[in-house]
């Protein structure tokens, strides 16, 4: 058998082997976080509450639920994961590149991967509560994940920092 054959006979068995459907999770498990079993932290370079939600069979995606103090916000942050944050309680805005978006309770705010971005809780009496959902499980796996924080900066002083490349 030739070099060519034997890679060829890999291959075929590789794919053959991606043709099988994946387990099913076991029937057991439980399906169903309760907010209150949550954890909740405080990362040292963000000042946002964030609680992860673990303990599922999700493979592809994580959950967040994060919390912004009244006049609170994120730190200026980029990642290769795309993320969406559900905004449960409140109102704000977020700085995606160079453009504001305002948002309230019930609003979906949409970040693209690698898009420096921070998130501020628009109110100074009131917290935010978003839930986050990014599919960084997924790139994690695939070996593919970036994470990245200049900390408390707005868009114009990472600018500034940066000399003006994103």
């Amino acid at each position: 058998m030739t070099d060519v054959d034997r890679e060829l006979a890999e291959l075929r068995a590789q794919i053959k082997v991606q043709r099988e459907p994946l387990p099913r999770p076991p029937e057991n498990l439980e399906l169903v976080v309760r907010e209150k079993d949550l954890s909740w932290y405080t990362p040292a370079d963000n000042p946002a509450r964030l609680a992860p939600v673990v303990g599922t069979p999700i493979k592809a995606f994580e959950l967040w639920l994060q919390e912004f103090v009244p006049g609170g916000s994120s730190d200026m942050q980029r990642h290769h994961h795309e993320a969406v944050h559900y905004v449960i309680t409140g109102q704000g805005y977020s700085e995606i590149g160079d453009r504001r978006y305002d948002w309230t309770q019930g609003d979906f705010v949409c970040v693209p991967p690698m898009m420096w971005h921070r998130h501020y809780n628009g109110s100074g009496t009131e917290p935010v509560r978003m839930l986050i959902i990014e599919n960084s499980k997924l790139l994690e796996a695939l070996g593919l994940n970036f994470r990245d924080s200049v900390g408390l900066l707005t868009w114009d002083e990472l600018q500034t920092k940066l000399g003006g490349a994103r």
